[in-house]
């Protein structure tokens, strides 16, 4: 089964605003965690959820999240009978900025499609997962990419370098909507590559030029988000640190995983954190 990975915006610039609908028009680097939900769906006579994992419980009472409604939608689309019985092992903390419900449902398609056995081009795949929301084309693919539009235009990055990566969330939940109401800033403009990196330090600079237009207004709501960030860029070894999508989740990455395994011993433990990686 698809494992559904936390997406991390390596930079993100707000660039403009469509006028059709108001969603912002973004500019970002996303790359993907080997912090992952999972995700078990089996034949069933009827549509289910179960929840279980340490984040779960941020879930519970909501009747109709992601997951499902990628069920429903994929059902209705394709004219099959909505039954199965999904498992999703909840990892990737809510409302953190990494994208946990976008790449659920990211999963649930791709596992539905193979449980019943669905002859559906990639393209309307694609489709399908942009009615669901922004995030969820770019976690279906599931890997490294610029991205524009409002999420859904995506093109290869060039491949990540090796690195340590620490993520920590002060265990607060910002919805993604509150944070652009609160955004005051000018828009930005497009920074297109120039060349690829070779190695950490050259990517570091990419990301040091551009940073993220909403680390302003998350803090803004949620003042803790600059303690975490002070933590991180005080962190030893620490090559760079700064807050991704709409937080209140923070990264930084190091030059090896163990020196990131380092840094998180001494993250406060009111804080939630994962040490590990950029997924490859």
């Amino acid at each position: 089964m698809p494992l559904a990975r936390a997406k991390v915006n390596l930079w993100l610039k707000v660039v403009g605003r469509r006028a059709d609908d108001g969603y912002h028009l973004l500019d970002s680097l996303v790359a993907f965690a080997d912090l992952a939900d999972s995700l078990d769906v089996v034949a069933a006579d009827r549509l289910s959820l179960a929840l279980d994992g340490p984040s779960a419980g941020s879930l519970a009472g909501e009747g109709d999240n992601l997951v499902l409604k990628a069920a429903r939608l994929l059902a209705d689309t394709t004219g099959v009978a909505p039954r199965a019985a999904l498992r999703l092992t909840k990892h990737i903390p809510v409302a953190a900025g990494l994208g946990g419900g976008s790449a659920d449902a990211a999963a649930a398609l791709q596992a539905l499609v193979e449980l019943w056995r669905l002859a559906l081009p990639v393209e309307e795949l694609f489709d399908l997962a942009a009615r669901l929301g922004a995030d969820v084309p770019m976690c279906l693919a599931g890997r490294a990419a610029l991205v524009s539009g409002i999420g859904e235009k995506l093109a290869p990055a060039p491949p990540l370098p090796a690195c340590g990566l620490l993520l920590v969330n002060p265990r607060v939940a910002l919805p993604t909507a509150g944070v652009f109401a609160a955004r005051r800033s000018d828009f930005s403009q497009p920074q297109p590559l120039a060349r690829a990196w070779s190695d950490l330090p050259s990517l570091v600079e990419a990301l040091a030029a551009r940073g993220n237009d909403l680390t302003s207004a998350a803090t803004a709501l949620c003042p803790v988000i600059a303690d975490v960030l002070a933590f991180l860029r005080a962190s030893p070894a620490v090559r760079y640190a700064a807050m991704t999508g709409s937080g209140a989740t923070c990264f930084a990455l190091y030059d090896t995983p163990s020196a990131a395994e380092r840094a998180a011993a001494g993250v406060p433990t009111a804080w939630w954190r994962h040490a590990g990686t950029l997924a490859s």
